[in-house]
């Protein structure tokens, strides 16, 4: 490829993580010729330094958790986990950080694939500067996607390129256990690697500004997961935060906390938020902001730039921060950008339908922690905030009867939200081991809006944890 090189294609996607994928996917299966340009490897962060990395760290964990509280299995587990077998086992999920199997894939379904950093260029035209220093024009005729996610967001610390933090992408991707590690935040990226770097030998703090953790989700999930990681030997430290961080002569980490108390570790993670990856996007040049958000309609089109050309999908757009969410926005933007290709409304006919909504009403999301969480729709405070009226149903998971064969002593709780003029679920969570694989029927409940009536003749298996939704309903119906 040359300098100021053009080329033409139907739709230019941007970021070739799952997102992109999906998109330049269901656009090629249309028949709409698609280029896909990223600027490290495809399949993106989810795939390298996020869900498959940080999942290969914590099954471990949790698996060895399990057994050791076993009958029968416990007394045969000797020694701690073998930390350097887990780390060569993520390494393997993520492929050695290597993107051929990914790439042959767009070959597969005909996706071209151009590396390098991608920025708009105007209306319908993206400028690629390539590692090898060239640039290429790509122009598209009906759609530019954008789909290049977040990065970390980091706290305004002193000194803090001297500290060289780690952020998630460290934390997923470190290839040996630290003696000590702090961590700064309490949500779900602070929470796993928590969880996960414990497990593998180190001495965990977490710090954290807010007053418990994870909070977005149910008070009582939160507790549970804080309640275990106190038992493993994690210091928690909340209502605080730290003021100052300097990494000295002896390579640790010393900080300063906002009550002056200090601490000692051999790397610091930070874990507070994450910022859309769109400062150097050339927004500009379409009349749009850099560094910020992209606003976008139902249909993932940007709302900010006439003539429905560009569109925003995933973490970038701010609807739900989730990997499958964004998966779901790729597939409907997708259809969406083959109608409008092809003439066809989007309110009327074969495409009506392609309209997001589960970004909105029904997010589904499982924190695998000890112990898991899985929540989709409304919690409590949720419902409050809104002033809707809601019944709240709890159950003891450990009383269910398959709660037992899966861990003799299971703790664990879930909770159900229902509409009491409707009679339909609004949100479920559900907190305990094992409880990752409940979330998808809470999820069709309340996005099929399944009366409870109706729910009673959806019989669980026994013995199952499932069975904890016959209980749910039988203490909805003898309140």
């Amino acid at each position: 490829m040359s300098d100021n090189e053009i080329r033409s294609y139907d739709v230019v996607v941007i970021g070739a993580g799952p997102v992109g994928e999906n998109v330049a996917d269901r656009t090629r299966a249309a028949g709409l010729s698609t280029v896909i340009v990223e600027s490290e490897l495809v399949g993106g962060e989810c795939s390298y330094w996020a869900c498959e990395p940080s999942k290969a760290l914590l099954r471990p964990a949790l698996l060895y958790r399990e057994a050791t509280g076993f009958p029968g299995v416990g007394s045969v587990v000797t020694g701690p986990l073998d930390a350097a077998a887990v780390l060569r086992h993520r390494d393997r999920m993520v492929s050695d950080w290597k993107d051929d199997s990914q790439v042959e894939w767009l070959e597969s379904v005909k996706v071209d694939l151009v590396r390098g950093h991608g920025r708009l260029d105007g209306p319908r035209r993206v400028s690629v500067r390539t590692p090898e220093g060239d640039t290429v024009l790509l122009a598209a005729r009906h759609a530019v996607v954008v789909c290049t996610g977040t990065s970390a967001a980091l706290p305004p610390l002193p000194g803090l390129d001297a500290v060289r933090p780690w952020t998630s992408r460290e934390a997923t991707s470190a290839h040996a256990v630290p003696g000590r590690l702090a961590i700064l935040g309490a949500g779900v990226v602070a929470t796993e690697m928590a969880t996960a770097w414990q497990a593998l030998g180190a001495q965990v703090t977490l710090v954290a500004r807010a007053s418990r953790l994870l909070g977005r989700v149910e008070d009582f999930a939160a507790d549970l997961v804080a309640e275990r990681l106190l038992a493993a030997g994690v210091q928690l430290h909340f209502n605080t935060t730290i003021t100052a961080a300097e990494r000295g002569a002896d390579d640790a980490v010393h900080l300063t906390l906002a009550d002056g108390s200090r601490l000692v570790a051999d790397e610091l993670l930070l874990a507070t938020g994450r910022a859309p990856r769109t400062a150097d996007l050339g927004l500009e040049s379409v009349g749009l902001t850099p560094g910020g958000w992209l606003p976008t309609d139902d249909s993932y089109t940007v709302t900010d730039v006439d003539g429905d050309w560009l569109y925003a999908v995933g973490d970038v757009n701010h609807r739900a921060l989730l990997t499958h969410q964004g998966k779901y926005q790729a597939r409907i933007a997708g259809a969406v950008i083959a109608a409008r290709a092809q003439g066809e409304s989007l309110d009327t006919g074969r495409w009506g339908r392609h309209t997001g909504t589960a970004d909105a009403e029904a997010v589904p999301q499982v924190v695998f922690t000890d112990p898991e969480i899985a929540a989709v729709g409304l919690t409590t405070a949720d419902a409050a905030e809104a002033g809707r009226a809601v019944d709240v149903v709890d159950y003891d998971i450990g009383a269910v009867a398959g709660a037992a064969q899966y861990e003799p002593e299971y703790r664990g709780r879930a909770r159900v939200l229902i509409d009491p003029e409707r009679r339909v679920i609004l949100g479920a969570t559900f907190a305990g081991p094992g409880v990752a694989e409940l979330v998808h029927s809470a999820t069709i409940a309340i996005t099929g809006e399944v009366p409870v009536d109706r729910l009673w003749h959806a019989v669980p298996s026994f013995p199952t944890i499932s069975e904890v939704w016959l209980r749910l309903l039988e203490a909805y119906r003898d309140r």
